[in-house]
């Protein structure tokens, strides 16, 4: 039975800063899979530069795992990449209701170009080319949700709202104490 909330979506495209917020209004815990990753492994840009991206795309998929167990409900931020591996798109499927927070890529190359943080799969100076490159890769894992969240003329409010209708369309109650 489906208990948790997955955000996937591109890099930079806001799923930190809605799933805290979602998570809030919903009464859920929150849990970012980056942050896992780094709490046990170091920067991802450390694991990428020293064991290569197959390496942390084992440790997501293990944050991935442990995000699942948890015994309460939660809201999962999982990393841009995460869709891409057919073992995280199983695990979400069966335990969570999964949406995509959908930007175009113009949008969010203007947020990575204005974030300070080093995304390894960008590099140092990211390029446009390679962004759209990326995000027509992951496009179709992407699409592959419960819900797809077309964010690119709406606010935080706007995109939390619109989840938020969305479960509780599907009987998800807000409150995690409330038997599903």
């Amino acid at each position: 039975m489906k208990r948790h909330v997955a955000l996937a979506g591109f890099m930079a495209s806001g799923k930190t800063t809605i799933g805290k917020k979602l998570a809030r209004k919903l009464g859920y815990a929150f849990c970012d899979t980056d942050a896992l990753v780094v709490a046990r492994h170091g920067p991802i840009a450390r694991v990428f530069a020293v064991e290569g991206e197959a390496a942390f795309r084992r440790y997501e998929s293990d944050a991935i795992e442990t995000a699942l167990a948890a015994p309460a409900p939660s809201v999962i931020a999982l990393g841009g990449g995460a869709l891409t591996v057919a073992r995280n798109r199983a695990l979400l499927q069966e335990s969570a209701h999964r949406f995509f927070i959908k930007l175009s890529p113009e949008q969010l190359f203007a947020r990575v170009r204005r974030s300070r943080a080093v995304r390894p799969m960008l590099g140092k100076a990211p390029a446009f080319p390679r962004i759209a490159e990326l995000y027509a890769q992951r496009l179709p894992d992407y699409e592959r949700v419960d819900h797809v969240v077309d964010a690119s003329h709406k606010s935080d409010a706007q995109v939390i709202a619109e989840i938020a209708l969305w479960l509780a369309a599907h009987g998800v109650p807000a409150d995690p104490a409330v038997s599903r």
